[in-house]
């Protein structure tokens, strides 16, 4: 959530909306730090109040913050990231928009400042990340140089998994190779490649893999379906290319080819707030062991945050920005 310089939170009950990181062992100055009476009345947001470019309706302002109620908690932002997700619901094609005017972003971590009297699970000086949005075989997948791709290429490593990573041409290609394959990846591969008659043959002397993740959409999708086993799954988890995901009628009923869709809001709506933390805290411990490293970031000041979104929506961008006290 991109609300920096003061605290965010007023009137947002703990238990809806945050979620302790204390599996990172990060946590900030004792509460006996903190006092009433330091509080901020302020917080700088950046919010826009219709959609359209990010560049050109987002707003730096300075916001009232309510005082804090027995279930509410005051979280100071440290840093929050620009996703593909934020820019989408700027823009008004994303399938969860928020009543405008909005602040925008969806992630970031922060400090807890000050907490009511009916909050036991948080107190001053925690570290939390924000539980909700808008207030042997092979795993082939597509957007691998995405934050989320390489995430999964050094997670499907620490279970085990080989992974076949498909990405999209450009100059810089041998040097987004040399990262993947440092993170883990076995196999990297282009669009223009995949497309190419003799790949049919990528797979002769390894398994096909069972399940692709998806986060382009569009030809490439079609492409990554034609590789995989008989009673695989595809699972679509993006759209950058804004484009449907076509699928030929032979291989749903020749090859039994299964297609899901994930959305990671969705999933936290269907599991509980004790599930999520476990995710977290298993991400953490993979952290933690040296098995899961953040991709490449740039630190953006909250106040060049026009440079931050213009830099996000740049094609092959490989560094993700992150906005900063």
């Amino acid at each position: 959530m991109w609300v920096f310089g003061s605290m965010l939170g007023a009137r947002t009950p703990a238990r809806l909306l945050w979620g302790v990181l204390s599996a990172s062992g990060r946590h900030g100055p004792a509460a006996s730090s903190y006092s009433a009476s330091a509080e901020p009345s302020r917080a700088r947001a950046l919010v826009y109040g219709h959609h359209g470019d990010p560049a050109k309706v987002v707003e730096l302002k300075n916001l009232e913050l309510a005082a804090v109620g027995g279930s509410d908690v005051h979280v100071k932002m440290l840093a929050a990231p620009i996703n593909p997700s934020d820019i989408n619901m700027i823009q008004g094609n994303y399938s969860l928009l928020p009543k405008l005017p909005a602040v925008g972003g969806n992630e970031g971590v922060g400090q807890v400042v000050a907490v009511g009297s009916n909050v036991t699970r948080l107190k001053p000086g925690d570290w939390v990340i924000p539980a909700n949005a808008g207030v042997g075989d092979s795993v082939i997948q597509n957007a691998s140089n995405s934050g989320v791709g390489q995430a999964v290429i050094q997670i499907a490593a620490a279970l085990g998994l080989r992974t076949i990573n498909v990405v999209r041409e450009r100059p810089d290609i041998q040097k987004l190779t040399d990262r993947l394959k440092s993170l883990g990846a076995e196999h990297i591969i282009t669009e223009e490649e995949l497309r190419r008659p003799e790949m049919k043959n990528i797979f002769k002397d390894v398994p096909q893999p069972r399940l692709a993740l998806n986060g382009v959409g569009g030809k490439s999708s079609t492409e990554l379906l034609r590789q995989l086993a008989p009673g695989g799954t595809m699972v679509t988890y993006g759209g950058m290319a804004k484009q449907p995901v076509i699928a030929s009628v032979s291989l749903l009923i020749f090859k039994d080819l299964k297609l899901r869709g994930f959305w990671l809001s969705q999933w936290k709506n269907n599991h509980s707030p004790d599930q999520f933390k476990a995710l977290i805290l298993t991400l953490c411990d993979l952290i933690r062991r040296g098995q899961l490293a953040a991709p490449t970031c740039t630190e953006v000041p909250l106040q060049d945050y026009q440079h931050a979104l213009e830099a996000s929506m740049k094609p092959f961008v490989s560094s993700k920005q992150i906005l900063t006290m």
